[in-house]
């Protein structure tokens, strides 16, 4: 199997401090990149057995358990990081779940000194349910428009346990400020981290709704269907996803990034992605609770699928496959009832985009960016 060479030595003044909110499958990997990368890591979990048989064995008992770590990475934990180990970081890396952000972001705030922030990178992909919120929303409402402004966002096409084998593999990362993103990418001094952009907002609509259209596609292969329906519903689903997101103020051009068709196609088209998984799954047969109880990880893309019919709702958009997928989900419908649904819709315009929406225009207000 090809196999990347191990990174060369960073320039002198280039080793960082990095403290990184979650060791989950991505946090865990993305501590082993940078860990590799010749920095020094901390990652954070709520977990003391996970904390102990890290930092004794140099490997993860959950995830990655074959493997091991180098000593540059170090766990720590349970209780929530102190203000003087905060603010000792160069930079703050948050790789957990989208719906425990707020709380995350609650806690981290009276640690920040805001006249000498870290430099922070966020890798989760989902809207908060409830609120519709993104995550630079939940950073604006908790820490300010200030970090909101400087925050970082990596997102695309990127299994973990392809990065820890050095596959060469590459992502968008996207901020408001472009001196941040440029930043973000120098800390993971690899090929594959080197695409930047200026629209975070597009960045994380796409990086979250391709988990609810991977859910579609491995509900059609569970029910039997083959390539020609996979293809199908990866193109209309970079569709609805390209409508979603102009509405909402993203730039359409984004869901042509690594972001947006590149992460659709790679999560769509495999059994290692979660999303994939659960509607596999569920197409065939098995219940959704029992599918989340044994998955051994969070699919993101099951409480999206909520988020986004609020935010469907609110903009009032066309959106026939993710309606299904909600359905299905939360609505309490059989797969095969509301597959025959999807099916017998009269046929419709198949490229169209709607006018640029209200929602990005008021988080950026928010932020106190002109418009």
């Amino acid at each position: 199997m090809f196999e990347m060479p191990p990174p060369s030595p960073r320039t002198a003044g280039h080793k960082q401090k990095v403290l990184i909110f979650g060791a989950g499958n991505f946090g865990s990997c993305l501590a082993d990149h940078l860990g590799d990368s010749l920095h020094e890591v901390f990652m954070w979990s709520r977990d003391e057995g996970i904390v102990n048989y890290f930092n004794l064995h140099r490997k993860h008992p959950q995830f990655l358990k074959d493997h091991v770590f180098p000593h540059s990475v170090q766990a720590v934990g349970p209780g929530f990081p102190a203000t003087q180990m905060v603010q000792s970081m160069d930079v703050l890396l948050f790789a957990i779940p989208t719906q425990g952000v707020r709380e995350t972001l609650t806690s981290l705030k009276p640690t920040l000194n805001l006249d000498k922030l870290p430099l922070l990178i966020f890798v989760n992909k989902g809207i908060e349910i409830g609120t519709q919120a993104l995550t630079l929303d939940i950073i604006a409402d908790t820490c300010g428009p200030k970090v909101a402004r400087v925050a970082t966002f990596i997102s695309g096409p990127s299994f973990a346990k392809e990065i820890v084998k050095r596959q060469p593999t590459s992502v968008s990362v996207a901020s408001l400020s472009e001196e941040h993103a440029l930043k973000a990418s120098d800390v993971f001094h690899q090929p594959w981290f080197r695409y930047t952009g200026d629209d975070p907002i597009g960045v994380e609509l796409a990086g979250a709704l391709k988990n609810v259209y991977a859910i579609a596609t491995g509900i059609a292969d569970g029910l039997g269907f083959e390539n020609n329906t996979r293809a199908m519903l990866i193109t209309r689903g970079l569709a609805e996803m390209t409508r979603i997101g102009t509405a909402y103020g993203a730039s359409p051009l984004t869901f042509l990034s690594l972001a947006g068709v590149g992460d659709l196609f790679l999560t769509c088209s495999s059994s290692s992605s979660r999303n994939y998984t659960v509607g596999y799954r569920l197409g065939k047969g098995e219940k959704l609770s029992y599918i989340i109880e044994t998955l051994g990880s969070v699919a993101e893309g099951v409480s999206t699928s909520k988020g986004l019919q609020e935010v469907l709702d609110g903009l009032g958009i066309s959106a026939p496959i993710a309606n299904a997928v909600y359905d299905v989900l939360h609505g309490g419908m059989e797969v095969e009832t509301r597959a025959r649904e999807l099916l017998s819709l009269p046929p419709l315009k198949e490229l169209d985009l709607p006018s640029v929406g209200r929602p990005a225009r008021a988080l950026l207000e928010k932020l106190g960016l002109a418009v």
